[in-house]
């Protein structure tokens, strides 16, 4: 798609900035990390485990990528998915077994505070060099201790626009009864909160009983209007097929949907997009964390990096990916945005333990609604 001066990663260490915790000298301080990664002599392999088990959303790595990765090294990949982070965490604290999983930035921390991630020996994963210093060192996982970072992205509106009668701007559109039972939304409730917030004009991380209980009601009333959408179906045939007219959702789906009917159109909300970030982590209890750690290592390299992109649109952290990035997905502003478009965008970041309960509250509150 055509555009005017395309966003590189570093526009997301500009949004980055207002979030971040005395990290000033970001950049300096990850390069120097790197370097220090990099001189650092390399251990003896040692054998490889004969599976290794992925645990991901469905569809974000590709079977051809953890094919190439099984060829090579003799490790078949046992991909298991899960319908929510969430629900990924709770089969984690149950004792569930898993060698690498991917989780979002803000979850990250409470797995760290309850011991469940292992630290990560980046002598077994040099292409870690290859991750963009502005997603290094963050707030989330000081040093990236627990977490190497994978991709990046938005959380926007999908509309159908010829099924519209104005071109929705606005999380508020959402609630627009002109649309009522065409609107499609994700049971996921961090996002669906932050954008009741967003859509009242506070702050998507609001932790205030106040507008966290202004969200449910908010939330109450698209119930109504929406339908929840199951999180086992794709939601890129229900814009195409005219069943929805309007859903929030993530460059895979609208891009999905444009390959089958152009008039499918991708909006950042002018009161400010999502964003979101992605990350390998290892669990603690991984009885593989060496063979996690060359299988995350093969994901770091740039054609594989750029491979994962070409196939899912989803920005990656990897700098060194970025020339082997089909052109059409690079300039895209779907999968890489411009600056002027994130001016309002939020990241999510991690809750504190009271604010969780209250999210966990309002998120109950609202399931239970209806029944």
């Amino acid at each position: 798609m055509p555009h005017d001066a395309q966003p590189t990663t570093r526009n997301w260490a500009w949004i980055l900035m207002s979030v971040r915790v005395a990290l000033a000298l970001v950049a300096v301080i990850a390069l120097a990390a790197c370097g220090s990664a990099a001189a650092a002599p390399e251990p003896t392999p040692r054998p490889l485990a004969r599976e290794l088990i992925v645990y991901d959303w469905s569809d974000d790595l590709p079977q051809s990528v953890l094919d190439a990765f099984a060829r090579e090294v003799g490790v078949t990949v046992i991909f298991k998915t899960y319908e929510s982070q969430e629900a990924a965490i709770e089969s984690m604290r149950s004792g569930q077994v898993y060698d690498v999983v991917v989780m979002s930035n803000d979850l990250v921390p409470a797995l760290v505070a309850d011991h469940l991630l292992a630290e990560i020996d980046f002598r077994n994963v040099p292409n870690f060099k290859n991750i963009s210093a502005n997603f290094l060192d963050l707030a989330y996982d000081a040093g990236n201790k627990h977490s190497v970072p994978y991709s990046w992205g938005t959380i926007g509106l999908i509309v159908r626009s010829d099924l519209v009668q104005v071109m929705p701007r606005r999380w508020a559109d959402l609630w627009d009864t002109r649309y009522a039972g065409k609107v499609a939304v994700w049971a996921l409730q961090r996002d669906l909160i932050a954008i009741a917030l967003k859509s009242l004009g506070y702050s998507a991380n609001s932790e205030s009983p106040f507008e966290l209980e202004a969200a449910l009601q908010r939330l109450l009333t698209l119930k109504k209007n929406a339908v929840l959408w199951d999180l086992n179906e794709a939601l890129a045939p229900a814009l195409t097929e005219g069943q929805a007219v309007l859903a929030y959702g993530w460059s895979y789906d609208a891009i999905s949907g444009q390959e089958v009917n152009r008039a499918v159109r991708y909006i950042l909300p002018d009161e400010g997009a999502l964003l979101w970030g992605d990350n390998y982590v290892i669990p603690a209890n991984s009885p593989n964390p060496y063979t996690a750690e060359v299988f995350v290592n093969f994901l770091l390299r740039p054609e594989i990096s750029a491979q994962i992109v070409n196939e899912t649109f989803y920005a990656t952290a990897n700098e060194a990916a970025r020339p082997f990035i089909d052109p059409d997905v690079l300039t895209d502003p779907i999968v890489y945005p411009t600056t002027e478009s994130l001016r309002n965008a939020e990241i999510t970041l991690p809750l504190s333990p009271e604010g969780q309960k209250l999210y966990d509250d309002i998120w109950a509150r609202f399931m239970a609604a209806g029944q």
